[in-house]
This record gives structure tokens, C-alpha cells and sequence, in this order.
């Protein structure tokens, strides 16, 4: 098994009286982490999997003494896929308040709040992590930088999703079953859509506009949707794991484009699924987007699995200037600008130079991308 980075995370914190909440998309290795974690500690465990209907049924309206029952003498409490079963925050706030005596471990591999999960009686009383496909820098921890350094066009293709990593040769066919079973089945099971076609038809049109400013009129003329359901749709997709989004960054200049998003997906192998492209990166149109793709979710992977706090945006003006990624900490403002090529070129605009006076203006490129996504 690839080790991975949260798993220390998690082993300190079992000992405490707080439930334990990861959250991940599916099919990046939940499971199997807890698995590995089980095989650490020296607890009676009990598993609960809210993809199993009859778990879902027999915990439907449980009180507390029937949850107790169903726990017996077991020291941890298990539950896989928990965003599946009804009222999961109160079933946790139960055990939590009635059964003090049992670590609680619970997987989400979609927002709670995706089927109107309550989620606010744990406040306080849970830590909370996410579970990202495997990172660079966990493989470079498994294989070494020279390995995984030569890989990186296979990365920016195929991605980072475990079963793909270990199965080679096999990638674009594990990359379409993940995206046709498994990436819309919470939407589909919760929120009852009645067209999926067109919600896959968005995803595609989100997936074209990786790196760019998405106009919710012009994907929702393109996946035949109106402007609130599709704004709908975006934000079950955010809460599902599939994409993320990056606001825009305004203060003080009246030009600042205020209203806009740009969206990223979790892992380039979806992203790629979802529009069925798995030629070479040297043969793609579309290298700028899979490289702007794949360092925004590598930088997002080590700013949250090593507890770097920063706010993050982009910038761009109506005169068409603009800034690929922006971080804030402290006061401080750090700009970024991506390109493949080292020998390309790229201007800071003044204006917002002048303005907000960035502590760092780099552009990350094959090169030194390395520093960027793990420090």
C-alpha cells in the first residue's frame, strides 16, 4: 500500500474523545487508509458501510439504546460511505453523547450536506480531514523525485487516482468505469436528477473550460440548461468532489472583474475521462489547461495535508490583464503565472503590481514546478 500523508494525522488524534470525519472523493482510497489504520491500533472494531441498504434501514430513526446494541463491546466504530445514511449528524451526536467509551471514525465521500445531512450537533466535538487522490509528493515518498519526475506527462493524462497508479496499462479503462459508476452517484441518488445526460453534457463543457473563466449563460446554452439549474448542478458537483472552484481576486481597482469563477477538477484522469482524451501530452491542444489543472490541485493537496492556511484566488481586469493563482497569508500576497514551456514569457500586470505590492510574482514551469507544490 502507498503510504499516505494523513494517515499520521488520524493516528494521533485517535486517542482523543472527538469523532473523526474524512471526507474524499470516491475510489481514492478511504477504505483502504482505514484499513491500514485498524491494523495500528489495538481496538475492536465494527464496520458499518452506508452503501449497504440494510445498514442504512436498521439505523433509520435508531435510538440510542439500539445503537449501543448494534455496537456491542467493540472499541471503534467504523462507518464507510456514512453520507449515505439519514440524519448521520444526530445518529453521531448519539453516540457521541450516550456511548463516550467508542472511537467514532466516519467516511463521506460527498458533503453531508449533499442529502441534507445534519451535520452542526458535532460542532466541536469532531476533527475533520480530506482525502485527495494520491499526491506528487506522496509518490515521490513511495518510488523517489527521479521516478516520479519522469512520469509527470503520464500524470497529466492518466492522474492520480490509486487503482490507476497501480495499474498499468489499464489507466484510461479504470479512468471510464471511475467516471461512469461512480462519479455522479451521490448527485443521482440524493437529488433525484431527472436528466443526467445533461448533467454529464455541463461536466464536459466545465472540463473544455478548465484554466479559463466560466460564463454559467454560456455552459448552460451548451449542456441545454437554465442559469439557476446549472448554477445548482455546479455547486453538487462541488460537494460531490469532482471539481473545485477559485474565485476571483478584487479590492481596490474599479476595472477588477468581481463576478466570475474559474474551476478545476480533483484529478486530470477524470477530467480527461469526462471528455474521453487520453492521447500523449505531446500530442495535446490542450496542455496549457492539464498543466494549470494539475498544479492547482497539487498545491491544493499540500497547503491542506500540511496545514498551510492561505485564501486563494485569481485576478483578472475588463482591459483582459490577468494573474493565474494568487495566495494571501498574513497580509502578504504571493502571484503565480503557469506555463509548460521555461522559456515562456509572462507579464505581471502593473497595475495590479503597483497596487497590492506581492511579496512573490513566479512563474511555475516544468522546471521548478517542484518547489511550488511542496513548499
Amino acid at each position: 500500500m502507498i503510504s499516505r500523508l494523513l494517515k499520521e494525522k488520524i493516528l494521533q488524534r485517535m486517542e482523543d474523545e472527538k469523532v473523526l470525519i474524512f471526507f474524499g472523493p470516491r475510489q481514492v482510497g478511504k477504505t483502504t487508509l482505514l484499513k491500514s489504520i485498524q491494523k495500528e491500533i489495538d481496538k475492536s472494531t465494527v464496520w458499518w458501510n452506508g452503501d449497504e441498504p440494510d445498514i442504512r434501514n436498521q439505523l433509520q430513526d435508531a435510538s440510542s439504546r439500539l445503537l449501543d446494541e448494534f455496537i456491542g463491546n467493540n472499541d471503534l466504530l467504523i462507518i464507510d460511505e456514512a453520507q449515505r445514511i439519514e440524519n448521520i449528524g444526530l445518529i453521531l451526536k448519539l453516540i457521541k453523547d450516550n456511548i463516550p467509551d467508542v472511537k467514532v471514525i466516519a467516511t463521506g465521500s460527498s458533503s453531508f450536506d449533499l442529502a441534507n445531512k445534519i451535520n452542526e450537533p458535532l460542532t466541536g466535538r469532531k476533527w475533520e480531514f480530506f482525502l485527495y487522490p494520491l499526491s506528487t509528493e506522496e509518490m515521490i515518498n513511495e518510488h523517489g523525485l527521479l521516478d516520479e519526475s519522469r512520469l509527470l506527462k503520464h500524470r497529466l493524462v492518466y492522474g492520480y487516482y490509486p487503482e490507476v497508479v497501480t495499474s498499468k496499462g489499464q489507466e484510461a479503462e479504470i479512468l471510464n468505469q471511475l467516471a461512469s459508476s461512480y462519479l455522479y452517484k451521490d448527485i443521482l441518488t440524493w437529488e433525484q436528477i431527472q436528466k443526467p445526460a445533461k448533467l454529464e453534457k455541463l461536466v464536459q463543457a466545465l472540463a473544455f473550460q478548465v484554466g479559463q473563466q466560466v460564463s454559467i449563460n454560456e455552459v448552460a446554452q451548451t449542456a441545454g440548461l437554465d442559469f439557476h439549474t446549472v448554477s445548482r448542478y455546479i455547486d453538487l458537483l462541488e460537494k460531490a468532489y469532482i471539481i473545485f472552484q477559485l474565485q476571483p481576486f478584487s479590492r481596490n481597482l474599479k476595472n477588477e472583474i468581481k463576478k466570475s469563477r474559474k474551476i478545476y477538477f480533483y484529478d486530470n484522469g477524470i477530467r480527461n475521462a469526462v471528455i474521453n482524451q487520453f492521447n500523449g501530452f505531446d500530442l495535446r491542444q490542450d496542455k496549457g489547461a492539464l498543466w494549470e489543472n494539475y498544479l492547482m490541485s497539487e498545491r491544493k493537496k499540500f497547503l491542506d495535508y500540511h496545514n498551510q492556511r492561505k485564501l486563494t484566488y485569481f485576478w483578472r481586469n475588463h482591459a483582459q490583464q490577468e494573474i493565474d493563482y494568487l495566495e494571501e497569508a498574513n497580509a502578504e500576497i504571493e502571484a503565480f503565472e503557469f506555463k509548460w514551456n521555461p522559456n515562456a514569457k509572462a507579464k505581471f500586470s502593473k497595475s495590479f503590481t503597483n497596487e497590492y505590492q506581492p511579496k512573490v510574482t513566479r512563474i511555475i514551469h516544468q522546471d521548478n514546478y517542484l518547489d511550488f507544490i511542496r513548499s
